[in-house]
């Protein structure tokens, strides 16, 4: 895995790079006097800068990193000719443990049929004394004792709308002191005074996704400012310590090779890829104070969505999510599985872009925090997993009609109408296992 990784990760130092050469753009330089007092200038409005970016690619898109995936073997296991790791017919080959369906019950008990939970229990069918009132109450509570862990617990169930953004702060630890004000106002100063090739990067994904997305365009000028910041955040190298990733480095100019003038490039050790900004864009709907969404993003960021694009065997790491997911569909929906794997539509090409990027962007808003209240609550992104197999689930019927992956992939275009707290409780509760 680390090898797979360390590969992985010299592959797109060498695409940035190769882009710095081809553009003659250098990867850090100091912006002049002039440029810093612009930038400074309309640090709130960089939306409306057009800067011509057709040069510039991403440096890699999902799909890229799902190759990389699937072509990952254990050299210590031999397939031979017994028919074993369950005659797995998905795109991951790796044998990593993951959980079934009576586990993940277990571990999501609270998302069982009789629990109330908002994203159901608050539709207009149910009057809302019966579960929403009470579940407010407890949140106040919650709120009113700063108690992180029975947040955590209480999150399970939802957070009602105005309460989301003061628990999410309280389980991720998040006060905005004046320190971190500062500490942002720092990392900002350091956005102003230099420029790195990464910002235009930076720019180009926030215009290709959230600027064309019905619900982020507005936070457009945010995005901006949360992930230029972040990109100059050293802090965020303390999460390579738990991670399997090795932050890239870079040698100062004419100083090709020499150890000591090697320094992490991006600062912060992240290069962004094609759809980066969407981690970001659903907590502008929750905190509209620009150190607080960036210390919010920060640790949102090291705690979870950085297991989406390295390669490990934690079970939240895209492997493991990802044979999750065709464990799920090849055991509960085999017919579903093998008709799509028959016609070319393996189903992990379809879902692997909505777990990389937690469903962000393809689903409602309102959804999408919803299913991240879970994410926070049991401290995990397997949810992903299930609810990307339960979306199968739930089109099954069309999908078992389809003849090419191009049908699969239309059936599957928008996911903007589905709720998310009935597919997983039908798929995870009311299905005969």
């Amino acid at each position: 895995m680390r090898k797979a990784q360390g590969s992985w990760e010299k592959r797109i130092l060498k695409s940035l790079n190769s882009m710095c050469t081809e553009l003659n753009i250098p990867l850090a330089q100091k912006r002049p006097v002039n440029e810093q007092k612009e930038l400074l200038n309309k640090w709130n409005e960089m939306g409306t800068d057009e800067p011509d970016l057709s040069l510039f690619r991403p440096v890699y898109a999902p799909k890229d990193f799902l190759e990389v995936l699937m072509n990952l073997r254990n050299p210590n296991y031999e397939n031979g000719e017994q028919p074993s790791f369950r005659n797995h017919l998905g795109l991951i080959q790796v044998p990593l443990k993951v959980k079934d369906i009576p586990e993940l019950k277990e571990d999501f008990s609270e998302l069982g049929l009789n629990i109330g939970q908002l994203g159901i229990d608050d539709s207009a069918q149910v009057p809302p004394e019966f579960f929403e009132n009470e579940h407010v109450r407890v949140g106040q509570k919650v709120l009113a004792e700063q108690d992180s862990a029975a947040a955590q617990q209480y999150v399970r169930q939802g957070c009602p709308t105005a309460l989301r953004a003061d628990l999410w702060a309280l389980i991720l630890n998040i006060s905005n002191q004046p320190e971190d004000i500062l500490y942002y106002e720092q990392l900002k100063s350091n956005v102003i005074q230099h420029n790195l090739l990464v910002d235009s990067l930076i720019y180009k994904d926030v215009k290709l996704t959230a600027s064309n997305d019905d619900y982020y365009f507005v936070f457009e000028d945010y995005l901006y400012q949360v992930l230029l910041c972040f990109s100059r955040d050293t802090s965020v190298l303390e999460h390579f310590a738990y991670s399997s990733a090795t932050p890239p480095k870079s040698y100062i100019q004419g100083k090709l090779g020499m150890e000591e003038y090697a320094v992490f490039y991006p600062p912060n050790g992240v290069i962004p890829f094609h759809g980066f900004s969407m981690y970001v864009a659903p907590l502008c709907f929750l905190y509209h104070e620009p150190s607080k969404l960036y210390q919010i993003f920060r640790e949102m960021y090291v705690r979870f969505f950085f297991r989406l694009h390295s390669i490990s065997s934690h079970p939240s790491g895209i492997v493991s999510l990802c044979l999750l997911f065709e464990t799920l569909l090849q055991t509960h929906l085999p017919q579903l599985f093998y008709h799509l794997r028959e016609i070319g539509a393996q189903p992990l090409r379809i879902s692997f872009k909505w777990m990389v990027r937690a469903f962000s962007g393809y689903l409602a808003t309102d959804q999408l925090l919803l299913l991240w209240d879970r994410i926070l609550g049991y401290n995990s992104l397997e949810i992903l997993a299930v609810l990307a197999a339960a979306v199968f689930a739930f089109r099954a019927v069309n999908l078992m009609e389809v003849t090419s992956l191009a049908a699969a992939e239309a059936v599957l275009a928008d996911l903007s109408t589905l709720k998310v707290m009935p597919l997983l409780q039908i798929f995870l509760f009311a299905t005969v296992t």
